[in-house]
């Protein structure tokens, strides 16, 4: 790549480097919000994907209601920076994350998730602290198999335990539905709904999530919201899942091209801690958008080993590309800043100020 701005990147900056282009970021958010609005729910962007208050800000300046948040670490840097109304989308335990939660709860509208009664037993000790009461939904597992309780049963009994609880609120449920899986959601929700309703309690939040399940907004009967994460910029998974188009990628690492000992491979500074090794299912650790038939086979730390051997174009030694990640959440989790672009300008660059925030 030649360009004037991929030689301003390289000058200014280095590589490896993460670029992002805000008109994309802004069509992005504003692609989004415009399906929540037009399915009639509220939007609850996750901010595991930017991990950064002033996107999250746009976000919420566009139309979305609150955020949502994986670790009580993210959720601080966003509600210190003024950002109201979260939910932490993650089982809590221990006493330190209790009094964390509680200081967060004292300042900012919280809500958490919950799947089993461990949980929901230390809870009160946050809503103590805060001084109010704290909200909790139920996580279900509606196919996925990962989080979340695995029946309406279990589901109506834990709704009953955190409105038992002192200072608890039983909020609603929290679903991550399979792409196709909607239909048996519905009748998780449905006879969730139901009990908990024949017990005097109700679902203000029927929350349902995932950036892949785009096609699927508004298809749950009595859903009020939906947490998209990946959109803000999307990524290779995202392509191939039909959620993105290549335009809509507004994040590129730039790489330069240090290596050239064969024919028919090369070595990019871009390795396993720039691009990660999660695939995502996908051939190859990302899309080279210079030499898109270039597979980066493979990583060493900071090596990205590229077979070349079907690539009717190879780059040279010098050369800075672009790559589109395959798992771009991950890959901004291990940088420290992103660089913002507009067209073939450098505006500035950005903090990812929720980085590392395991906890």
């Amino acid at each position: 790549m030649t360009t004037s701005l991929a030689a301003k990147i390289a000058r200014e900056y280095g590589t490896p480097c993460a670029v992002i282009d805000m008109d994309r970021v802004e069509r992005n958010i504003a692609r989004i919000q415009k399906a929540c609005d037009d399915a009639g729910i509220a939007n609850r962007p996750h901010i595991k994907t930017h991990k950064n208050p002033t996107i999250a800000k746009m976000q919420v300046a566009a139309g979305a209601k609150g955020i949502t948040c994986q670790k009580i670490g993210e959720a601080e840097i966003m509600a210190n920076a003024g950002i109201d109304d979260i939910l932490i989308s993650y089982n809590l335990l221990g006493e330190e994350k209790m009094a964390r939660l509680g200081a967060l709860n004292a300042k900012t509208s919280m809500t958490v998730a919950a799947d089993n009664s461990t949980v929901v037993a230390g809870l009160p000790k946050a809503a103590a602290a805060s001084g109010r009461p704290l909200s909790v939904v139920v996580e279900c597992d509606t196919g996925r198999k990962r989080a979340g309780v695995e029946t309406p049963a279990e589901a109506i009994a834990l709704a009953r335990e955190i409105a038992a609880s002192k200072g608890l609120q039983f909020a609603g449920f929290m679903l991550y539905p399979t792409e196709t899986g909607w239909a048996d959601a519905q009748k998780f929700y449905d006879e969730a709904l139901a009990g908990v309703r024949a017990h005097g309690l109700d679902a203000k939040i029927v929350s349902t999530g995932g950036t892949p399940n785009l096609v699927n907004i508004g298809k749950l009967k009595g859903g009020t919201e939906h947490r998209f994460g990946t959109y803000i910029y999307n990524d290779r998974m995202q392509v191939a899942a039909g959620s993105a188009t290549w335009d809509d990628c507004a994040l590129h690492i730039y790489s330069t091209v240090v290596s050239r000992a064969a024919p028919e491979r090369g070595i990019l500074d871009a390795g396993s801690k720039t691009l990660t090794t999660d695939t995502g299912g996908l051939d190859g650790h990302g899309l080279i958008l210079e030499h898109p038939e270039a597979k980066i086979a493979k990583f060493a730390e900071e090596h990205g080993f590229l077979d070349l051997s079907r690539s009717n174009t190879r780059p040279n030694v010098g050369d800075v590309v672009r790559i589109v990640p395959n798992h771009v959440c991950v890959v901004v989790n291990m940088m420290d800043e992103v660089v913002m672009v507009r067209g073939e300008e450098i505006i500035g660059t950005l903090p990812v100020a929720a980085r590392g925030k395991l906890r």
